[in-house]
């Protein structure tokens, strides 16, 4: 099919060259014209595996990239929106939703034929049926349901293996405004054979969207919550804890041989430093606005949000039960990504850590292997970037770690070969306290630093999923 895609970001450009791979015609319609270049260069322009290569060979062929949304929307049967909706602390901006949808209406009053468009990106319950509908039948002159149809496709990408999720898709949910619609949208997954597809009405995807979302985030703050209090209780960790929880056969399930499945949904039951990237804040305030307007209060879910909020002052507190003047202290913090496997800084913790450390008068080296250049708010004097792990620990007194990043496993090699003692301060979880000689963890008492955490050795390493 022929498919237009408005919005040549992360969602957008995943999207783009996944369909692009699975035989659809793609154009992506982005207003960055340095961005379109990039594209049709053949240039991945954000970080994401699979990306670079899916680019390099549909690019040209199946797929390319313009600046011009008429002549892409003529030439198309389906038009994706897939442009940003920010929550600006009240509600979310729907000006590029609103400016999409007028641009597309526009562009469809010189096309005769039925054209489908279907709203991906992330909008709150009613905005397809209502605003994306109203603005296109003026800018159109066309009748919703008979010259065009409406659909709403939430995507389910995780930032770092969003190329593998959308290639190999738990779910597919196809909201229209009618069978038609939903028909329309069915035959361009239908390249996904094995796929659970999920027919609903418009609200109900802009709703599933929302809710799984929150749920995720929600396991997170939980996890995060109980970590703390394990912080106060001598001989508890919060990993043994957890792992005890999850071997519920409700929640990892043996099967008839005896096996036990260990879902994906259990890594969001660890305790870190707290949840961000450009979804979970987003949403979950999003979420908790819309519905405070409804009248229906969220009280769990403003819960979650103010776990997470605070969660990385209790990182901090770990570093001041061991180190309580960081005055003049050159303190090295590891990974400004909210994540492993993406370079997207947007409401990492890492942030507010940086922040908090120069309050208080600390030095503050940063090392990332994917982030090279300092967000916005921690541009500060001094903040330092480094481009080793080697050049990050040299000379620092404390070891702060924010991200799971693979590349972070050698920490321990390289600290012991430093004649002074370096302090450890895990926000991840990533290692074992005996690998060091001072060690604090999310969820670990400090007195506990061996093997004493209730099930008589050092847990598994685990690497969270916030």
């Amino acid at each position: 099919m022929r498919i237009a895609i408005v919005g040549g970001g992360y969602v957008g450009l995943v999207t783009g060259a996944c369909l692009a791979a699975h035989q659809h015609d793609v154009v992506i319609v982005e207003s960055d014209i340095h961005k379109v270049k990039q594209i049709n260069q053949g240039h991945c322009p954000i970080y994401e595996e699979g990306l670079p290569e899916l680019l390099k060979e549909h690019i040209g062929i199946r797929l390319k990239a313009t600046d011009k949304i008429a002549d892409a929307v003529n030439v198309s049967e389906a038009t994706f929106i897939a442009v940003g909706t920010p929550f600006d602390g009240q509600n979310i901006d729907l000006s590029q939703i609103e400016q999409a949808a007028q641009d597309i209406g526009e562009a469809l009053t010189h096309t005769q034929s039925y054209h489908l468009v279907v709203v991906k990106s992330t909008v709150v319950p009613g905005t397809t049926d209502k605003t994306v509908a109203n603005i296109i039948q003026s800018s159109s002159g066309k009748k919703l349901g008979v010259d065009f149809g409406l659909g709403m496709n939430p995507e389910f990408l995780k930032e770092g293996t969003a190329v593998e999720d959308f290639m190999k898709p738990d779910r597919i949910v196809i909201g229209g405004n009618d069978k038609a619609a939903q028909k329309k949208l069915e035959e361009i997954y239908a390249c996904f054979p094995d796929a659970d597809k999920v027919l609903v009405n418009n609200t109900t995807a802009e709703m599933i969207k929302y809710a799984s979302n929150s749920l995720l985030a929600t396991l997170i703050s939980f996890s995060n919550e109980l970590g703390n209090l394990c912080t106060e209780l001598k001989g508890t960790d919060i990993k043994t804890v957890l792992e005890g929880v999850c071997l519920d056969k409700r929640i990892s399930p043996i099967l008839a041989s005896g096996e036990r499945v260990k879902p994906d949904l259990t890594s969001y039951l660890a305790a870190g430093c707290g949840f961000g990237g450009s979804c979970f804040p987003k949403d979950v305030n999003a979420l908790r606005a819309f519905a405070n307007q409804q009248g229906v209060e969220t009280a769990v879910l403003d819960a979650v949000v103010t776990t997470n909020v605070k969660q990385p002052s209790q990182f901090i507190a770990l570093l001041d039960d061991a180190m309580p003047e960081l005055s003049n202290k050159t303190i090295t913090v590891l990974g400004l990504a909210f994540k492993p496997g993406t370079d997207d800084t947007r409401e990492s913790p890492a942030i507010s850590v940086v922040q908090q450390l120069i309050e208080r008068g600390a030095k503050v080296k940063v090392f990332d292997p994917v982030v090279t250049t300092l967000p916005n708010e921690i541009q500060l004097n001094n903040v330092s970037t480094c481009s080793t792990l080697a050049d990050a620990v040299q000379h620092s007194e404390a070891v702060l770690i924010t991200t799971a990043w693979e590349e972070f496993k050698a920490l321990p090699q390289l600290l012991s070969q430093r004649e002074s003692t370096v302090l450890v301060v895990d926000g991840r979880r990533v290692f074992k306290p005996s690998e060091f000689s001072e060690y604090r963890g999310i969820g670990l008492c400090p007195q506990e630093t061996g093997p004493s955490n209730g099930s008589g050795k050092d847990s598994e390493d685990v690497s969270s999923a916030a």
